[in-house]
């Protein structure tokens, strides 16, 4: 299957906007192919703006995330993988999502998880009518 976290960034982008509010992405800057101004990277990592209002030309792709913006003043072209973004939440409230490093797999809960805890008695719960 292909990847779903081109998928999830699109549409997060466009609930954190729809909802008001600025969509921020945290990017592993040191992912092979990462195009960002080195300067502002801290700890091999890089938050980046990517609202209607501090970008131009937003194409989130299948394989890429790659924008226009301006960094002190002076003009870039951002190019991202897709696999180098680690998270995509809301300014103003962290609402949003981390994405697990590639290659590595989330299993959905097994239908033998935690169960409820056994009646007192160690029976079935029983019922009384009361008149």
């Amino acid at each position: 299957m292909t990847s779903s976290r081109p998928y999830l960034l699109h549409g997060l982008h466009a609930w954190i906007t729809d909802n008001h509010l600025t969509p921020y992405i945290l990017v592993d800057a040191g992912y092979e192919g990462v195009l960002v101004p080195r300067q502002f990277v801290d700890n091999g990592k890089i938050i980046l703006n990517v609202s209607q209002f501090a970008v131009r030309e937003l194409d989130i792709n299948g394989e890429t995330l790659e924008f226009d913006a301006r960094f002190s003043g002076k003009a870039w072209h951002i190019f991202v993988p897709i696999a180098a973004v680690l998270a995509i939440y809301a300014k103003e409230n962290g609402q949003g999502m981390v994405f697990t490093p590639d290659g590595e797999t989330v299993s959905p809960p097994s239908g033998d998880g935690p169960q409820p805890p056994p009646a007192p008695g160690g029976g079935k719960p029983k019922l009384k009518l009361v008149k």
